[in-house]
């Protein structure tokens, strides 16, 4: 039963993660640049950690139950998804043929902390993925199979947002050619309308 919850947590957690979201297009972004991507996916590891935590350990219940809530929660989610996807268009659109522009792309450690808050705690759809779906399924375990259910999803995060930093950097050659950055600026815009869609058909059919 342990090992069970354990193995639920970790992909469960893996599933509401892997899909791009603003967490990822930032990681992605920060690895391609080699721009203070370690520090990035740690901030996202020890967020996702609190955020995951308060949900197993009651969080979903209260954010489910409460229907002004939840719809704060999605509309906001569907103006920040709609903004930031409209960011990566812009952003596909916008030449980075020269060198200069990889320069303009360096932030600084504060910015980078800044940003990863903005993306994070100002993003509904971040509670929504981890406190209240993650949360749910967590809080039907009781006991040690709750801890080793919350230790298996926190795990999922750690290896996900690791993952995608060190191959991002890895990849940076490749990434960072302007016909490949574009392509993945697009895609990431599609992805994030596409999200804010999902969000809009969710509260219509609450």
């Amino acid at each position: 039963m342990i090992m069970l919850a354990a193995s639920q947590g970790f992909t469960l957690a893996l599933s509401m993660i892997i899909p791009i979201g603003s967490q990822n297009s930032m990681l992605l972004t920060q690895g391609i640049n080699k721009n203070h991507h370690l520090m990035t996916a740690a901030l996202f590891m020890l967020y996702d950690a609190i955020l995951i935590s308060i949900g197993v350990l009651g969080g979903s219940f209260i954010l489910s139950s409460n229907d002004t809530l939840f719809t704060l929660l999605t509309w906001g989610g569907i103006v920040f998804l709609l903004a930031y996807g409209a960011m990566s268009f812009k952003s596909a659109v916008v030449s980075m043929a020269d060198n200069s522009a990889a320069l303009i792309n360096q932030k600084s450690l504060k910015v980078v902390v800044i940003t990863s808050l903005i993306v994070t705690f100002l993003n509904p759809h971040a509670y929504i993925d981890t406190v209240m779906v993650i949360g749910s399924v967590g809080g039907q375990y009781s006991g040690d199979a709750k801890f080793y259910f919350l230790m298996g999803a926190i795990s999922g995060s750690i290896v996900w947002f690791s993952s995608l930093a060190l191959g991002a950097a890895k990849l940076s050659v490749v990434l960072a050619k302007p016909k490949v950055k574009r392509v993945i600026d697009t895609l990431i815009g599609l992805v994030m309308w596409f999200i804010a869609w999902s969000l809009l058909m969710s509260w219509l059919a609450r």
